[in-house]
């Protein structure tokens, strides 16, 4: 796995073969991106992983992009503490469509 700073994505016209909103509580959102053989998370200019607040963001970010495929898959710890079974090995990838405005 890589980082991919943004800094580097934020001027250039990437292809990006598989682009992965996770998302958190609170409208925290990390973006982790495949292009080509290189996979990893999106890093701000603080080399963070970079937190969007919105699906708008995240869009508005990489609307210069050619992205193939995106999804989003979202985490909650929350879960367990009301009762539910432990998370599945496997989280769920819903379509996420790029296209702007959403």
């Amino acid at each position: 796995m890589i980082k991919f700073p943004y800094t580097n994505i934020e001027h250039a016209a990437w292809e990006i073969d598989y682009l992965e909103v996770q998302s958190y509580e609170m409208n925290v959102y990390l973006v982790y991106l495949t292009v080509g053989d290189k996979s990893g998370m999106v890093y701000d200019k603080l080399d963070k992983p970079m937190r969007f607040f919105s699906t708008s963001h995240i869009r508005e970010a990489f609307a210069h992009c050619t992205v193939k495929t995106a999804v989003m898959k979202h985490d909650s710890p929350y879960d367990e503490m009301i009762g539910n079974p432990p998370k599945s090995a496997e989280q769920m990838a819903l379509p996420f469509s790029m296209t702007l405005p959403y």
